[in-house]
């Protein structure tokens, strides 16, 4: 198996709230069929889709009040970056859980909640490469 994700999916409570909360990001996405969302994210791919499909799909309960240990992350090229992204969040519904702020790590970091509870960190680590593409490439050990 390579070292690399391609697809992350979200589930979500209703399709077209989650699509619109992604696209008031500036996020653009398709959808097949209606029932799943589709959206590029550099070099993979995000889907929102029914969270009780997913979770039959993925044969698993579907604990609403459990936390499934999953954050995504969104990493930027700098701390203004980081603030600008969270307030463009909360303008579009999000929950704040953590305000930009320095890091225990050195870096600069805040945290949104989606609409469905699904947990983003935006960040800023000056340890690590950002490509123009958007996709981060760890610094190698000296």
């Amino acid at each position: 198996m390579d070292q690399r994700i391609s697809l992350i999916t979200l589930g979500v409570a209703d399709i077209g709230i989650a699509r619109a909360f992604y696209e008031e990001l500036g996020w653009s996405g398709q959808s097949p069929d209606g029932d799943v969302v589709f959206f590029q994210a550099g070099g993979m791919v995000l889907a929102l889709w029914n969270r009780h499909t997913l979770a039959q799909d993925s044969a698993v309960d579907d604990d609403r009040d459990g936390w499934g240990g999953v954050t995504l992350a969104h990493n930027v090229s700098s701390p203004a970056e980081v603030d600008a992204i969270l307030e463009q969040a909360e303008a579009a519904g999000a929950t704040i859980g953590r305000r930009g702020a320095p890091t225990f790590w050195g870096g600069y970091s805040g945290v949104f909640i989606d609409l469905d509870g699904h947990v983003w960190e935006v960040a800023h680590n000056p340890g690590w490469i950002l490509e123009p593409d958007g996709s981060v490439r760890l610094q190698r050990e000296s």
